[in-house]
């Protein structure tokens, strides 16, 4: 986990955590197959008949420079889109969540002989831009070593280490991200009445788009909509030809998404005519995040099981969040149910007043125990209620 935290990777560009990955795999005895997608990792181990289950970790980091101090913080940088030297963090945890599949993977191997069926450990890439998941399947993850009967997933969020969190039917929002592209006119700063300022649009655009929330959608529902970057211009004494904006709305349901969507074109198609621009702004999505469901009866189940292997006291209800998450397209694309949960990461250091830092904090910073142990007892718990017990009733017993 130390190494993996020090040692982020961008999204498709996880070649040494999905190497790591790779290795440990077949060490455990998985027949495995990388480059999935791009940088995609699968193992399949089978012992016998019985079902299939599927166990994901996502495994890109943030463009985000750590503030947490740990001596195994990330220095790590990288070239972004754009060309500039960004620095890179796993603050949102996915380093624990390849940790703890690698330590599961081991377990389940080497308790093979207590379960019948096939796991298949799937380590996806580029989570946090909504791409990796689909990439995997359409590079013929099933096709290859078959569609799963069921999906699992955890992550890790800030609760207290070592607890286990649920939250049947919707658990997060759907999220779509949007660039926009406002053009203006070029000028001296000197002389702003030869120009048509971008900067200014883009100003009025962030200012008018507040009161879609607040003013648009139903207080019964929710959504969001954040301005999470805003470009323009390179010198001080210029008027720059145009800005660049991302957006990003979320909500939980598709009504109230799409009217999300018109919401902010309208706004930005009227400023922009408002300012008198030379051209007609440009609205493309760069990703796009299924809200994530878990099945109810799975859930339950799977609530059983974690309560009576770590007992009542470390098991929680998780309220659904507007975070979103692409792993839900491992069990629709095969048509299974699928279950998410939430794995407790605050450590007893962190101060019990709710300001804990959350996940995409550049202080985001997992208690390694009890995290990781839970994390991999909570794996291997999962897959085990799922895949089928062998009739001689050896699984009974601990691996």
């Amino acid at each position: 986990y130390r190494d993996l935290h020090r040692n982020p990777e961008p999204p498709f560009g996880e070649v040494r955590t999905a190497g790591i990955a790779a290795t440990r795999l077949r060490r455990a005895g998985f027949e495995v197959a990388t480059g999935i997608g791009g940088t995609g990792v699968a193992g399949v181990l089978r012992s016998g008949e019985g079902p299939t289950v599927l166990l994901r970790a996502d495994m890109d980091a943030l463009p985000l420079a750590e503030r947490t101090g740990l001596p195994y913080a990330s220095t790590a940088t990288v070239d972004d889109a754009h060309g500039e030297r960004t620095p890179l963090m796993h603050a949102c945890g996915h380093d624990m969540h390849v940790a703890c599949l690698t330590g599961a993977a081991d377990l389940l191997a080497a308790g093979r002989e207590h379960w019948r069926g096939t796991v298949l450990a799937v380590f996806q890439p580029a989570e946090e831009i909504a791409a990796g998941a689909r990439a995997m399947l359409e590079d013929g993850l099933y096709e290859r070593f078959g569609a799963p009967d069921i999906a699992l997933g955890q992550h890790v969020f800030p609760y207290p280490a070592g607890t286990l969190l649920h939250c049947p039917g919707q658990v997060l929002g759907a999220t779509e991200t949007l660039e926009v592209r406002l053009h203006g006119k070029g000028a001296h700063g000197s002389q702003p009445e030869r120009g048509i300022d971008p900067v200014v649009l883009a100003a009025a655009v962030v200012m008018r788009l507040q009161t879609i929330v607040s003013r648009e959608v139903a207080p019964a529902e929710r959504a969001v909509v954040t301005v999470s970057r805003l470009r323009a211009g390179h010198a001080e004494n210029t008027i720059p030809d145009e800005a660049t904006m991302t957006l990003n709305i979320r909500a939980f349901s598709p009504e109230v998404m799409r009217g999300g969507l018109a919401a902010v074109e309208r706004v930005v198609r009227a400023e922009a005519a408002a300012t008198g621009v030379p051209r007609p702004p440009e609205l493309r999505t760069l990703s796009s995040f299924p809200a994530t469901y878990n099945d109810p009866a799975a859930t339950e189940r799977l609530v059983e099981a974690f309560t009576g292997r770590f007992g009542a006291g470390r098991v929680a209800d998780l309220a659904p969040m507007m975070g979103s998450e692409d792993f839900g397209l491992f069990g629709s694309a095969a048509g299974v149910p699928s279950v998410f949960w939430g794995l407790g990461a605050a450590g007893p250091d962190h101060p019990a007043d709710g300001e804990v830092p959350g996940n995409h904090s550049p202080l985001f910073a997992p208690a390694i125990e009890p995290t990781l142990s839970t994390g991999v007892e909570a794996l291997v718990t999962a897959a085990r209620t799922f895949l089928r017990t062998p009739p001689d009733g050896a699984a009974g017993a601990r691996p």
